[in-house]
């Protein structure tokens, strides 16, 4: 509905007013090294988001809108894949990925109850979720340093199964997997498979995006995240099949695909008969899968839309980060293993793994505790070894042999940050304190 001229002009100077607001609110300081804090990851923002979020605020188009379906179409372009469908968060982008592939319009394809899927176990629990949440059974296979990501060793084909029909794998903190390998694998056995790239938007494998080598790709806005919306994530794939079903189990799981406020987009509302239902039965009200409701709010994808036009140069500064980190550790090799990308891949890096050697002149709670008092951020990866924790001791599973690099990820790694938000002195502050912790002096 168009507005008066008073308040188109009050929204203007709303908005205006938010660049002022910004300044003043965020200013930028100098570092205090020791003092202030070197996060590990973190939002990256201005005026621009502010204001895209003020408009969105202003439209009080609560639900999804104008903003989320520009970020889709210009987040799918990004990406090179025809469709995204913006969700809640990554997890639930994981959550509907593998739910679709269970969708009896797959027909003879679809993934039922039991059938095995595979993944690792070092890496973030939500990847491997869904597959446990749909019935489904993960097969673990372990990981290779340094690169963090699934062994694709001559044995790993061994680890397909009669019951084996998918796989799921993410990009280990944008590290990009094996694609050339794993995609092999998936097509000479007819599997399906997810990447989740929740972790990597902006990586390379062979110049091409990740995310475009699997039938459908996940992606997480998480403020720690490359891109953020606060909380936020994304579904793409280049199938109208596939698209089509998952958003059918995002939107409640029902058949209609009308944007909400809208009515019968498809011309035919009153004129559908599917299953035992009358003919004409509302085709909003009429259900294809059992769904749930994970859409993000336009507010949220505002500040995806801002947020996007900076992804280049966010991109940009986590190789610079990553690339100084990696100049300022190179003569700790003797005590550490320190990261390499993945053969043939250009990584948009998430984090800075280190692993310490069995001769580290220091354990890892011993460095992460001299780390913490220099206030400098450090994670572990994720979960380690999955099975280890109690939540999976007694899920139905299969290991492909052993788990030994995991159980040394579980034991020794941990990661720095690399995001744009970070300076030269916060990554020189945090060489100098790894070096320092190890009782090798200063860097540089």
């Amino acid at each position: 509905m168009p507005m008066s001229k008073e308040a188109d002009a009050l929204r203007a100077q709303i908005v205006q007013l938010a660049g002022a607001y910004s300044a003043a609110a965020w200013p930028k300081r100098s570092f205090r090294p020791g003092i202030d804090p070197v996060p590990v990851s973190g939002k990256v923002f201005d005026r621009a988001e502010v204001a895209s979020l003020l408009e969105a605020s202003l439209d009080f188009h609560l639900t999804t809108g104008r903003f989320a379906r520009r970020f889709e179409k210009e987040f799918a372009a990004f990406q090179q894949r025809r469709f995204a469908l913006l969700t809640n968060s990554g997890s639930s982008a994981n959550l509907l990925a593998v739910a679709a592939l269970t969708s009896e319009r797959l027909g003879g394809k679809r993934l039922l109850p039991g059938d095995e899927v595979l993944t690792v176990a070092a890496g973030f629990p939500t990847t491997v979720n869904p597959i446990l949440q749909n019935g489904l059974v993960p097969v673990f296979a372990d990981v290779s340093l340094p690169t963090y990501n699934i062994d694709v060793s001559e044995r790993l084909e061994q680890a397909i199964g009669p019951r084996t029909r998918a796989i799921i794998l993410a990009h280990t903190l944008g590290n990009p997997f094996n694609l050339t390998e794993i995609r092999r694998l998936a097509d000479k056995y007819g599997l399906w498979l997810i990447e989740d790239c929740c972790d990597a938007v902006g990586s390379l494998y062979e110049g091409k995006p990740v995310g475009t080598f699997g039938d459908l790709a996940t992606f997480s806005f998480y403020p720690a995240h490359h891109l953020t919306m606060g909380e936020g994530g994304a579904v793409l794939t280049s199938s109208p099949l596939l698209r089509k079903i998952v958003e059918s189990y995002r939107d409640w799981g029902r058949d209609c695909w009308c944007e909400p406020g809208e009515d019968n987009t498809c011309g035919r509302r009153w004129d559908w008969k599917l299953g035992d239902l009358p003919h004409g039965y509302d085709h909003k009200y009429i259900y294809s899968h059992i769904g749930y409701n994970l859409k993000a709010t336009d507010m949220q994808a505002a500040i995806g839309v801002a947020q996007l036009a900076k992804l280049p140069s966010f991109i940009e500064a986590r190789r610079r980060n990553f690339a100084y980190l990696y100049e300022a550790l190179s003569s700790l090799q003797d005590a550490l293993i320190l990261p390499e990308p993945t053969p043939g891949s250009e990584p948009s890096w998430f984090g800075f793994p280190i692993t310490l050697r069995d001769n580290a002149p220091a354990t890892r709670l011993r460095l992460l505790t001299e780390l913490d008092r220099a206030r400098i951020g450090t994670r572990l990866l994720f979960a380690g070894n999955l099975l280890r924790h109690p939540a999976y001791a007694a899920i139905p599973h299969r290991i492909h042999g052993e788990l030994p690099v995991s159980d040394l990820i579980l034991n020794r790694t941990f990661w720095i940050g690399v995001y744009p938000g970070l300076t030269e002195e916060m990554l020189a502050h945090s060489a100098s304190s790894i070096r320092k912790a190890l009782g090798k002096g200063r860097s540089g």
